[in-house]
């Protein structure tokens, strides 16, 4: 796990680009303070800052072959680099022992197709320095980041983060009004793009071309295909034992100590137990907790330590840090996010940085095996449509009438009621489904009318892939939700601390063994995670099976009815010549404190933006 960036720039002379370049490894010690280089190779430049995982005393990047024609900086892991490393072993000499040089090897001789036989999560900047050409590679979903801007006099510039990659050139950079308006709606920017108008991201599962003078050009190498499954309900349960198996251990392949996330819920509690039960190895686990006892999971990640017999690590977040969420968004993510639980992801970040150098997590089993409440409101809207007009407008009328509780949904019917009727007035919107709406049109609106209309087309999700529309949210949530909103969060909040986060449910054959099944196999009535129940069931206590599914969830109601409202408040007065309306989120505000909506995350999304904005570069 490492960063990485590239500079080509024919109007800045080689001392100076050599400077911008170290400022940009100054900008991301943090994603690697083991290592950092500089390689000049003709008119580019390369950088690299390195977290040694494997290989720790060879493998230094950038890393060029022995002619001297190619380069390479790479960040990520390829699990399987050992396997695929024999296949090339009589084409190639190998002179280190790590993934970097398999990568580096694989390319030059096999070229992009050769992405096809890995398993990992990457981003990396390839430069060949005869014919220069450069291209630039992400992993299938998006685990790791690189964004690109394109330069004036045909030059181009790239980086793992966006505060490091604002370090290789002086051309100004202007917010995007169009992703302004997708960060209001969704809480983060589409796929590809950025906040600023100036930078893209290259795609998951995606590679980029170019040369000196020409446009940037993608395409994709690898796309989420639904083939399906050939067999029964238990070939599918057999199979997905078998893939999850695998799956964590490769995983678990590193010259360090790996450790992992611990909820108590049922997907970081199952990476967990493959662990200990099917590898039999020791294991390290870290768990973060509230001072609010309905957002505190502390006593269900005891409960299956103690089970599991891990050496179980806590810590407790009090309260929101405006200090440490600055510098999240300002020196990590480098733009607006919504997603409150940033915060207590960088803390339990922190309390495993300090025992060991990677984490397992349970990332992407909710939207793999439909997991979210939001697919079981969807199953209801079905059934409440159908009533009449009359009966609806009463049942929400009734609803409303009854102050929103602050407490987490999955200790309240009334709370559950509440959002149900959050669903219901953004269906229409929704419809065809990309990504849960933070505020609705009419919302958005009052909030930002010069925003009416912006906002950039989200990437086409093939309707051969949806069979129904519960199957299309989960294949929108994998390729939108999870790329731009979760894997962000866990990348910038882990690798703010040096710590290295391995998903796998994120492994290409579950992935695509979990879409190849059919939706009724993940939900049963009101629960979901069916297909994850049925092959796992001896492998976690029954009473995990039958709690309540909680999330990631954070206080921020609280927060707002105190200090952090009136904090709000000042910063959207602040901002005078920005799209947001001061009294809209006035009234926002004093509805929340009234207590009859709770708007916590939605005046989390704004405080978020305003705060990147007073103090953006």
């Amino acid at each position: 796990m490492c960063g990485l960036a590239f500079l080509h720039d024919a109007r800045t002379p080689p001392p100076d680009a050599a400077r911008r370049m170290a400022r940009c490894l100054a900008a991301m010690h943090h994603r690697g303070p083991d290592d950092g280089r500089i390689e000049h190779v003709g008119d580019a430049v390369l950088g690299h800052r390195r977290l040694s995982i494997i290989d720790l005393a060879g493998s230094p990047q950038p890393m060029p072959d022995t002619s001297g024609r190619y380069v390479l900086a790479y960040n990520g892991e390829i699990y399987n680099y050992a396997e695929v490393r024999q296949r090339l072993e009589p084409r190639w000499n190998f002179r280190t022992h790590g993934d970097t040089e398999v990568l580096l090897a694989g390319l030059i001789l096999e070229g992009e197709r050769f992405l096809e036989r890995l398993e990992g999560m990457w981003a990396f900047a390839f430069w060949g320095s005869q014919q220069k050409t450069l291209i630039l590679g992400r992993d299938r979903m998006g685990k790791k980041p690189l964004f690109v801007q394109e330069l004036p006099g045909g030059g181009l510039a790239c980086a793992s983060e966006l505060p490091a990659l604002r370090q290789l050139s002086d051309t100004p950079w202007h917010e995007d009004a169009d992703s302004t308006a997708d960060y209001l709606r969704y809480g983060y920017t589409m796929p590809g793009r950025s906040a600023w108008r100036e930078v893209r991201e290259i795609l998951p599962g995606h590679v980029g071309h170019w040369h000196p003078g020409s446009a940037l050009e993608q395409r994709a190498w690898w796309q989420l295909q639904v083939r399906p499954f050939a067999g029964d309900p238990s070939a599918a349960r057999q199979a997905l034992r078998t893939a999850m198996t695998t799956a964590v251990k490769r995983r678990m392949v590193a010259d360090v100590e790996v450790g992992a996330f611990l909820s108590g819920g049922v997907d970081s509690t199952l990476v967990c137990a493959l662990v200990r039960q099917e590898l039999g190895l020791p294991l390290k686990t870290f768990t973060i907790g509230f001072t609010e006892a309905a957002f505190d999971e502390r006593r269900y990640a005891r409960l299956a330590a103690d089970a599991l017999g891990t050496d179980h690590y806590e810590e407790v977040l009090a309260g929101w840090d405006e200090t440490e969420l600055e510098r999240l968004l300002l020196n990590h993510v480098g733009q607006p996010f919504a997603d409150a639980s940033l915060l207590p992801t960088a803390l339990v970040s922190r309390v495993a940085a300090q025992r060991v150098k990677v984490a397992l997590s349970g990332d992407g089993g909710d939207e793999l095996f439909s997991g979210y409440q939001r697919y079981q409101a969807r199953n209801i809207l079905r059934w409440y449509s159908r009533l009449p007009a009359g009966l609806r407008h009463l049942a929400e009328r009734a609803v409303r009438a009854l102050p929103e509780p602050t407490a987490h949904h999955s200790r309240s019917v009334l709370k559950k009621a509440h959002l149900f009727m959050d669903v219901v007035g953004r269906q229409q919107a929704e419809t065809p489904y990309f990504a849960p709406l933070m505020f609705a049109p009419a919302h958005l609106h009052r909030l930002a009318p010069d925003l009416d209309g912006r906002g950039h087309p989200p990437p086409g999700i093939p309707e051969s892939t949806a069979p129904d529309d519960i199957a299309r949210m989960m294949f929108a949530d994998a390729l939108i939700y999870l790329p731009q909103d979760i894997l962000v969060k866990v990348d910038r909040a882990s690798m703010a601390h040096s710590l290295e986060t391995r998903a796998p449910f994120l492994d290409r054959e579950v992935v695509e063994l979990a879409f190849s099944l059919p939706r009724t196999w993940h939900r049963r009535g009101s629960r979901g995670k069916r297909m994850l129940h049925e092959s796992f069931a001896d492998r976690l206590p029954a009473s995990l099976w039958r709690r309540r599914k909680q999330g990631f969830g954070v206080p921020i109601h609280a927060w707002f009815r105190g200090e952090l409202g009136d904090r709000l408040l000042a910063l959207a007065h602040e901002d005078t010549d920005g799209p947001l309306q001061p009294e809209a989120v006035a009234a926002l505000v004093a509805e929340h404190r009234s207590s009859s909506r709770d708007h916590g995350y939605r005046l989390w999304a704004l405080y978020a933006y305003l705060l990147w904005k007073r103090q953006r570069p």
